[in-house]
């Protein structure tokens, strides 16, 4: 009797955690963004000097009031799952953590509360509670366009490298120091800046012949910005022939896998049914 007590309150618990489908976990989301941005704001304005002593000190008390709820949501995040290491170690779990961890800090090292910030990063849980779980689909197949891309973008930089570093040479030949191209290094590097049309200015050739080679890798540089994204492009489409599927917000209380098929009733990775009898 215990045990099935106990399992429905980490059930429950659960499901108001992790779930954006129930009306409390989406309660619960929301309140939890609303934190979030409050407590980033209530950084930002203590940045501000000028304000009384007062004043800082409600904003002081206003950030350890939220720190303490994300401590307890931390807490809570650990012990309604059946292996807490899952989440622990996860990406949210890390990001939950760091985002706890300053304001604690700041006992030791001055200043650490600022990096309280990184809460920001907790808005990405946005996408559960708005269930646009089609985009969530849609960004997962762009990762794994762009994981999939990795190796020919990886020649493809190798290549834009071994022209820089070429072109960087050619140019401390033809300009030399007295037009700012002081050693091969600084070439090379007037030439990465040239080649990505970013062109900051602080080195410029004077001569016609490096003014031409200049025109030739700023022209370069546009078909090396398409290239990537050509390779990508068409790793996506592949990637768009297999059908899509209708995926909830539910998470593994076992393995914390998401992304499940709405007609799912075990986890697809562990195999941990979604529901508790």
């Amino acid at each position: 009797m215990n045990t099935s007590k106990t399992r429905n309150w980490k059930t429950n618990l659960h499901e108001i955690i992790y779930e954006a489908d129930t009306p409390l976990g989406k309660l619960f989301d929301i309140v939890l963004l609303i934190l979030i941005i409050v407590s980033i704001v209530l950084v930002m304005i203590e940045s501000v000097k000028g304000f009384s002593e007062k004043v800082y000190d409600m904003l002081y008390y206003g950030e350890w009031i939220i720190t303490i709820f994300f401590t307890l949501e931390y807490i809570a995040r650990i012990i309604s799952i059946r292996k807490p290491s899952k989440y622990i170690f996860s990406f949210y779990g890390i990001i939950d953590l760091l985002s706890t961890l300053p304001l604690y800090l700041s006992f030791f090292f001055t200043g650490s509360h600022a990096l309280l910030t990184v809460r920001a990063l907790r808005l990405l849980r946005v996408f559960r509670i708005l269930k646009i779980s089609r985009y969530i689909s849609e960004a997962n197949r762009l990762g794994r366009a762009i994981k999939d891309s990795g190796a020919k973008i990886l020649v493809f930089l190798f290549a834009v490298l071994v022209v820089c570093i070429i072109m960087g040479t050619v140019m401390y030949i033809v300009e030399g120091e007295t037009s700012g191209f002081k050693s091969i290094p600084v070439s090379v590097y007037w030439c990465i800046v040239t080649l990505t049309t970013v062109g900051f200015g602080d080195i410029a050739p004077v001569t016609p012949l490096g003014q031409f080679l200049a025109a030739v890798i700023m022209i370069m540089g546009y078909g090396i910005i398409a290239v990537p994204t050509g390779i990508v492009t068409a790793e996506y489409a592949m990637g768009q022939k297999t059908a899509a599927t209708a995926l909830n917000t539910q998470v593994c209380s076992n393995c914390l896998a998401s992304g499940h098929r709405d007609s799912a009733k075990h986890c697809y990775k562990c195999g941990e049914a979604l529901h508790y009898d």
